[in-house]
């Protein structure tokens, strides 16, 4: 991917969006010098802007999110692609834990089927595919991803979805429920994701509904990453879309989201 970005611009661009979520400002598209035309030039943002989230908070990257999977979170935002985005070590937590409502501007949390790989991708000429992919795989979860819009408008999003992937796709941490390393393929495309906020069903999605199913989201993710440049590691946790379109829980909920035999996770907020 070749960007028109300069390193010192792509650095000036991510600087930008740190001070846009330290002063809490609502999210809209990059302002001059530093719109953003193409995807190559989110993804140069993206970059640096993760690198100085890390050396701001002291972590590390530890995988991937895809966001924009399903038909129904494309058509929540008015975008027919996926983007994707860097998961932070700092911001994995166990199901169950809890979450401050007033340490972002706007939470949201999506409904999703996270992998973690068993041994690392290595480049190759042929395109990955669900069937390829799978042997690479340790184990799947039941996850919920944490974002924060900072309050965006989404009947405009569509015009400044390149900027939502220079802002690392939005992603503000993952929780996982347990792993499971007896996942089958045929069971992650039959299985049904029901999301609850407060034992109350808001959503329900199948792995079916993720580019047709979960494994075919992770062959796009190895695929995009070589593209990239970026290695895919054993140890690397990938979300692989939300089943439902993102909730905003208030202060006080309990956020679930049950995908049957691959097990059960939940979210609490303050």
């Amino acid at each position: 991917m070749a960007s028109g970005f300069s390193a010192n611009l792509a650095a000036a661009a991510a600087g930008e969006l740190v001070r846009q979520h330290r002063d809490r400002q609502q999210f809209d598209g990059l302002p001059p010098p530093w719109l953003i035309a193409s995807p190559a030039d989110a993804y140069a943002v993206q970059d640096a802007f993760v690198r100085q989230l890390q050396g701001l908070r002291g972590t590390r990257t530890c995988g991937y999110k895809i966001a924009l999977t399903t038909p129904a979170m494309r058509r929540m935002v008015g975008y027919q692609d996926s983007i994707s985005g860097h998961l932070l070590h700092d911001q994995i937590l166990e199901s169950g834990s809890t979450l401050r409502a007033d340490d972002f501007c706007h939470l949201l949390v999506e409904f999703e089927i996270a992998f973690r790989m068993g041994s690392d991708v290595p480049a190759t000429r042929t395109p990955w595919t669900r069937d390829t992919i799978l042997p690479y795989v340790a184990c799947a979860y039941p996850a919920l991803e944490v974002a924060d819009d900072r309050h965006a408008d989404y009947s405009k999003l569509a015009g400044s979805i390149l900027t939502v992937a220079a802002d690392n796709a939005w992603n503000q941490g993952l929780v996982l429920g347990a792993p499971n390393a007896s996942f089958t393929a045929d069971g992650l495309l039959e299985a049904t994701g029901v999301a609850r906020v407060d034992g109350e069903e808001v959503g329900r999605g199948t792995g079916a509904d993720v580019m047709g199913h979960p494994l075919d989201a992770l062959a796009w993710l190895a695929n995009h990453l070589q593209q990239r440049g970026l290695p895919f590691a054993a140890g690397h946790l990938a979300t692989t879309g939300s089943l439902v379109t993102s909730k905003f829980p208030a202060r006080g909920s309990i956020v679930e989201f049950d995908v049957g035999s691959l097990g059960a996770v939940e979210l609490h907020v303050s």
